[in-house]
């Protein structure tokens, strides 16, 4: 059983940054392309960057493009989005998610199956 924890949202000046990660229990980022969506206020899940470890294929939405990067510690089994130049509009609730093994990253959120639970991000205008 695959299990994914989102923690590291929180409050954030514009301009500023923050560190979102994403634990995993029961699956491994190696064999399964890793992605992060976000849901604004009002409206549908959108995505933001996924990144397929082991071919290094990475899509970014061009919202965040030069802002947000994706990495990973492949010993605490943990994912990241790292944003940076936080602006209002990306403020969400953002959501990891893991493809089964073998998938190759997409930005179609049909591709993934496994969720964590959301964290959200504020950027106050």
């Amino acid at each position: 059983q695959v299990q994914l924890v989102d923690t590291g949202g929180g409050l954030a000046q514009a301009g500023g940054s923050l560190n979102l990660s994403c634990a995993s229990t029961g699956g491994s980022f190696s064999l399964a392309a890793t992605a992060w969506f976000r849901q604004a206020p009002g409206k549908g899940r959108s995505f933001v960057v996924g990144r397929h470890w082991r071919t290094g294929t990475t899509y970014y939405a061009d919202s965040v493009k030069g802002r947000f990067t994706i990495s990973r510690d492949t010993a605490k089994n943990t994912a990241y989005l790292h944003m940076n130049n936080l602006k209002p509009e990306d403020t969400a609730v953002y959501y990891c998610a893991l493809t089964r093994p073998g998938m190759g990253v997409t930005r179609d959120i049909r591709t993934y199956v496994y969720w964590g639970q959301g964290t959200a991000v504020t950027v106050p205008a």
